[in-house]
């Protein structure tokens, strides 16, 4: 049911953390995965592994705020491939500090990648994989969609925001059998998080507040991505998983 060999698989953000764990997760599957990044030096790298591990990948540099570059890419993607199967649009920033403090192009930044990035992306790829009767795209949203901490305005609009994308985008893309799910990852041992992690005490306070008593792994996103794309999810769409240690259950 995990078997992705023969499916094109688009990653963005990852260069590391859970986009680099969800290209990894789906390339042992036998996909073939397009890893897209900023960073060029660290997507060979995840490259590379997936390589070693005996799976097919190759890297782009792509910036997801550029409609250029999203544009650049998907012109790429469409003359070495033709198509892809599956779009996990990953990328994200976050930026804590009050609101009051807050510049018009850090609040923009963080929209712009986490919220416009994806809809770039879900624009100038959802014609690549229409007419296959099958598809997966998988936003990650986070638990900042449904709840919130003070210091998080940006990121928690910006994932609020994309939640509701994904359930209108579930919607229009049904017919073609073309499913939209998020995840909603807690706290999870990634470098956005590494500010809370490095600090002993706002670490201690932190996992306090998780009940299962810790830190999630990146492994755990790549492997609910991994099933979301199989088609033992075929019938699930517009919904968002989360992912959180029992954070939200509180």
């Amino acid at each position: 049911m995990t078997n992705l060999t023969g499916k094109v698989a688009l990653v963005t953000g990852a260069s590391k953390g859970l986009g680099k764990s969800m290209a990894e997760a789906l390339g042992r599957a036998g996909a073939q995965c397009i890893l897209a990044s900023r960073d060029a030096g660290l997507l060979e790298v995840v490259e590379k592994t997936i390589r070693a591990e005996g799976g097919a990948a190759t890297s782009h540099e792509c910036d997801v705020l550029s409609e250029a570059s999203v544009a650049a890419l998907r012109d790429r993607v469409a003359g070495q491939y033709g198509k892809i199967h599956i779009l996990i649009n990953n990328a994200g920033v976050n930026v804590r500090k009050p609101v009051t403090e807050f510049t018009m192009d850090e609040w923009r930044r963080v929209i712009d990648t986490n919220l416009t990035g994806a809809f770039l992306m879900c624009r100038d790829f959802v014609p690549l994989m229409t007419g296959q009767g099958y598809g997966r795209i998988i936003n990650l949203t986070s638990i900042m969609s449904h709840v919130a901490l003070p210091h998080r305005a940006a990121y928690a609009a910006s994932k609020a925001g994309l939640l509701g994308f994904t359930k209108a985008l579930a919607l229009e893309l049904a017919p073609e059998r073309i499913t939209v799910n998020g995840i909603s990852p807690g706290p999870i041992a990634t470098e956005m998080n590494r500010p809370i992690i490095e600090n002993p005490e706002a670490n201690k306070q932190f996992i306090s507040r998780i009940p299962i008593g810790g830190w999630g792994r990146v492994e755990d996103i790549g492997a609910l991505a991994l099933y979301l794309c199989s088609d033992a999810a075929s019938f699930m769409t517009g919904t968002d998983l989360v992912i959180d240690g029992g954070w939200t259950a509180q």
